[in-house]
């Protein structure tokens, strides 16, 4: 069951030869979180695998979720009862979100301070990357509270935003794709500063700062999501472009042609035109009844798009014109909005999610423990495998 080949022999050999090369120019991280990391590093023992850091830091992410989720499961307990999320629920989660942020922040360093940096360890760390960044954003959205009529913010924002979150996070590596460097988008240590201010502010002033007017009449929530808006189309979105053409000019690129510079965009975008035709068309109104299984479905299937585009990116690979998770998605999609579903729409959502995030979890253990064979090393150890 786990040892299917995901990964193609040709992909394989790519990642033999393949060199990690990042750029980071945010303030925030170079002159003030990055002297921190440099503490909180020597405090490691050095024979933990840097793996092994990474994968904690997701389970504490994954946790904190469940745990708001046990408490606020369709986004409304923070708008009709402020008081039905214990304030501990909010430290906790600010705690957690500090923690996975360190150790995600801490696993590279600890990594080449082991001199144990390999392909598998960037894959690993980028590909529970890619589905925390849903994750984080739906834990807060518990904070913000849904669209009660008068405070709130609707189910139909939320997945805008998600969106805009999760298109930014596809475009860091998309631009890696194109020129082979990552440039460290500047949202993240700002999103994780933000995350973490937000849980303490909640916590220890109560859900109810966010249910006031903050400035010139407008909510928390609605600068925030204004300040994501600007952010993604004035400066992320920009810079990724004009990243892409400097490499160009300056004959870098690791892509020449047009076709395969753009491939890893179709299948991202024809997920979030069938998802967003599915919640426009919808007979029930399926993203206000199941906001959090929805939106939980929309993140595993976007991380495993990008994940796939990760791969064939660190591989020198072109990746895949069509993913196949768009054939059941669209499947459902089709049966929903004609009414072939009728009163089991929820139930189709059910098993999609499902069937999505047990696929998803499939590919991530294959994929690890085929890299980990290639490369002869284990994921969580940093014991050589042993020849057979």
């Amino acid at each position: 069951m786990w040892r299917w080949r995901y990964v193609s022999g040709r992909q394989l050999h790519g990642f033999r030869h393949y060199k990690y090369s990042a750029v980071d120019t945010n303030p925030l991280s170079v002159y003030i979180m990055q002297p921190i990391w440099n503490k909180i590093i020597k405090i490691v023992p050095l024979w933990i695998a840097p793996n092994l850091l990474t994968f904690s830091g997701f389970i504490m992410i994954l946790f904190n979720y469940f745990l708001i989720s046990f408490y606020d499961w369709d986004y409304t307990a923070s708008g009709t009862s402020p008081g039905l999320v214990p304030t501990w629920v909010w430290l906790f989660s600010a705690f957690t979100t500090f923690c996975a942020y360190a150790l995600d922040s801490i696993d590279g360093k600890h990594a080449r301070r082991t001199q144990s940096s390999t392909p598998l360890g960037e894959l690993f760390d980028h590909g529970l990357d890619s589905w925390a960044t849903s994750i984080f954003v739906l834990s807060f959205f518990s904070v913000c509270s849904r669209d009660n009529g008068k405070t709130g913010v609707s189910v139909y924002t939320m997945y805008i935003y998600l969106s805009i979150v999760l298109f930014n996070f596809m475009c860091s590596h998309w631009e890696k794709y194109n020129t082979g460097v990552l440039f460290l988008p500047w949202g993240y240590d700002i999103s994780q500063v933000v995350l973490i201010a937000a849980y303490l502010l909640t916590g220890t002033v109560g859900v109810e700062v966010w249910q006031k007017p903050f400035l010139f009449g407008y909510y928390i929530t609605d600068v925030l999501v204004i300040l994501l808006i600007g952010f993604s189309l004035f400066l992320s979105f920009p810079q990724t472009l004009y990243n892409i053409h400097r490499a160009h000019l300056k004959k870098t690129l690791k892509i020449n042609s047009l076709y395969e510079g753009l491939l890893p965009l179709v299948s991202p975008l024809l997920l979030f035109i069938l998802l967003t035709v599915w919640v426009v068309l919808s007979p029930s109104n399926i993203l206000a009844e199941q906001p959090r299984l929805f939106l939980w479905m929309v993140g595993v299937a976007f991380s495993n798009v990008i994940c796939k585009v990760i791969v064939c990116q660190m591989s020198s690979t072109q990746p895949e014109l069509f993913h196949w998770f768009l054939f059941p998605l669209a499947l459902v999609v089709y049966a929903a909005i004609s009414g072939l579903l009728g009163h089991m729409e929820e139930a189709a959502l059910g098993a999609l999610t499902a069937l999505l995030t047990a696929a998803h979890v499939h590919y991530g253990v294959c994929v690890g423990r085929q890299l980990s064979e290639h490369l002869n090393i284990y994921i969580f150890s940093l014991k050589k495998r042993v020849q057979e």
